[in-house]
């Protein structure tokens, strides 16, 4: 009972002496090598991080445009430039033509 508790013990930190051989048994045999199971594919790691870092930089980029591309910082899609508003404003009868010429001059 004794023995059955002091295994339990160094069981719960990961210190049990009956468990340590299977714990480094897949070591055995593999010589050098990048690490045990890799079986030389050591390789496919670095790779694989680069298609990630080019796949994020990839992801932020198009996340600007597209950011860019909606309007944020400048005009809403479909309002068109200043002067398209106001020529609409125009036609619409909400600004007589002598504001309108005004305000065209205004912009340029």
């Amino acid at each position: 009972m004794n023995r059955l508790l002091r295994s339990l013990a160094l069981a719960a930190v990961g210190l049990n002496p009956l468990s340590m051989g299977d714990a480094f048994a897949e070591w055995r045999g593999y010589g050098w090598g990048p690490c045990p199971g890799m079986m030389g594919w050591g390789w496919v790691g670095p790779i694989m991080m680069g298609i990630i870092w080019v796949g994020a930089v990839v992801v932020i980029i198009l996340l600007i445009r597209w950011l860019l591309a909606s309007g944020v910082g400048g005009a809403r899609r479909g309002e068109g430039s200043a002067l398209d508003i106001l020529k609409k404003r125009y036609a619409r009868g909400e600004i007589d033509k002598e504001e309108f010429e005004e305000k065209r001059k205004d912009l340029g």
